[in-house]
């Protein structure tokens, strides 16, 4: 396998630092752009993996930063925008992602990984949020080719350790007790784990039949959100009722998380849901990988950390056992 220059903007995000890892430990030598080096040391030490401060929003700043590598890979992407009319999507997922591939023909790289997301669609999708995924994924092969050989990915919600999906509920659930309200309960996903993403990316690199291609990412199973939150309540150890909210009352509670610090809901997130994220066919199947499921992987890093808040509870209670 050849070593490669390898360039990731969106690297200090949770699939980019998996993606670092994977890359360097097949050999490449990997620059991620960053707009503050100071905030993620966690990639220093890893060896062949090389932190730069980088403005990736300016252009001549961008340009100077891709020149000379043999592959880019762009994971930037937001899932919500501070504004609340589509141009913060709009900035991140289309004029950024067009700019990317302008400055890969431009400057001579061979090579560029996308990363979109599933049911993507610039015409038909419902939110803002898979409008533009959809927009920049069309713009990044539009405006790289033929000189530059792209590839898009389109995962499912993506889980693994450190991920903002299952973690995020399961801190939810332990803010609400005894019962949780769960918007958009109905919504089907096939979660996919990140080991499995970012090696189909890996994969791709060197593979000459996926230039020009567009990949859907799945894990090996289907399940409603409900189903999804009830596992990670099990998984994590807690006791919670799921309370199914009708459309109704799934988009008040948009509409109210909209305006909370940090957007933990949004109505743009509740138009997301409106379709389901599944593969009609799953591109692991290129890759020959067989796609990990949520119960093989979860209990690995969420079990452990329910079973590390406990710790204090078990202490107690061996004292109190002791002491009779």
């Amino acid at each position: 396998m050849t070593s490669r220059n390898i360039c990731i903007l969106g690297g200090t995000g949770f699939v980019g630092r998996h993606l670092a890892n994977e890359l360097y430990n097949r050999g490449h030598r990997v620059t991620v752009l960053t707009a503050n080096r100071e905030r993620h040391r966690e990639l220093l030490v890893v060896p062949s993996v090389r932190l730069r401060n980088a403005n990736v929003h300016d252009p001549e700043v961008l340009e100077r930063a891709l020149r000379g590598h043999d592959v880019v890979i762009n994971l930037i992407g937001i899932l919500n925008e501070r504004e609340h009319d589509g141009s913060g999507f709009h900035r991140v997922h289309v004029k950024l992602a067009r700019r990317v591939a302008e400055i890969c023909r431009r400057v001579g790289v061979p090579r560029l990984l996308h990363m979109s997301s599933l049911g993507a669609d610039p015409g038909h999708a419902p939110s803002y949020y898979l409008r533009t995924k959809g927009e920049g994924e069309n713009q990044v092969v539009l405006q790289a080719r033929p000189e530059v050989k792209v590839t898009v990915f389109r995962p499912s919600v993506i889980f693994g350790p450190g991920d903002t999906f299952i973690n995020r509920f399961a801190g939810l659930l332990r803010m609400v007790p005894l019962a949780f309200p769960l918007a958009c309960h109905r919504s089907r996903y096939a979660p996919v784990y990140v080991g499995d993403v970012v090696r189909a990316f890996a994969d791709s690199i060197d593979d000459p039949h996926t230039w020009g291609e567009r990949y859907d990412l799945c894990g090996p199973h289907t399940y409603t959100l409900r189903e999804i939150v009830e596992f990670t309540a099990r998984t994590a150890g807690l006791r919670r009722r799921i309370i199914g909210l009708n459309d109704l009352l799934s988009r008040v509670q948009a509409y109210v998380m909209e305006f909370l610090p940090g957007k933990p809901f949004s109505v743009d997130n509740y138009m997301s849901t409106r379709i389901d994220s599944v593969c009609r066919r799953n591109g692991f199947a290129h890759f020959g990988i067989e796609p990990q499921p949520m119960e093989a992987i979860v209990p690995t890093y969420l079990g452990a950390l329910a079973a590390r808040e406990r710790y204090p509870d078990f202490r107690r209670e061996a004292r109190h056992d002791w002491n009779g």
